[in-house]
């Protein structure tokens, strides 16, 4: 982000925000789009999702950035769970958190146009409370549980 900040330095307009949370197009341009706030969303997800600010400067420089530390664990992977808050202690939907964690992806698209609407993310998001009010099996939690202890020994 500080090269994006940078340039809006170099082309004389001031961009303001928290960093972390401002899309690219913002950065770049300093114009505000509705879909920039579908950006922002997009954060918020992954930080409920993993109980991180989107910057801890207090963490190894691979963990630093959220966004970009989130990107080595897909939803649609066995890696994911990594990412998962382990305060949640496994008192979650994993089909429900891979859903809002592949809503954060589509909320953090480059292309503003390529965003979801807030309807269509109202609509995402009560599909997967849905999916966290159906209990899990004793063998989802223990797969969950299993995949991110292996994982967790494996990233140390």
């Amino acid at each position: 982000m500080t090269n994006d900040l940078s340039l809006s330095v170099l082309f004389g307009y001031q961009v303001v925000g928290t960093q972390g949370y401002a899309a690219p197009e913002y950065i770049e341009t300093g114009h505000l789009k509705v879909q920039s706030d579908m950006w922002s969303f997009g954060v918020v997800l992954y930080e409920i999702l993993t109980g991180r600010r989107s910057l801890e400067r207090n963490r190894p420089t691979a963990e630093q950035k959220l966004l970009d530390w989130v990107k080595q664990y897909p939803a649609d992977t066995s890696r994911f769970v990594v990412i998962m808050d382990p305060r949640l202690r496994n008192q979650y939907s994993p089909q429900g958190a891979r859903k809002i964690a592949k809503l954060a992806d589509s909320c953090l698209k480059k292309n503003p146009e390529d965003r979801p609407s807030m309807s269509q993310i109202v609509e995402v998001l009560k599909q997967a409370l849905q999916h966290s009010e159906t209990p899990n099996s004793s063998q989802d939690i223990a797969e969950s549980s299993s995949s991110r202890s292996k994982l967790v020994r494996k990233s140390k």
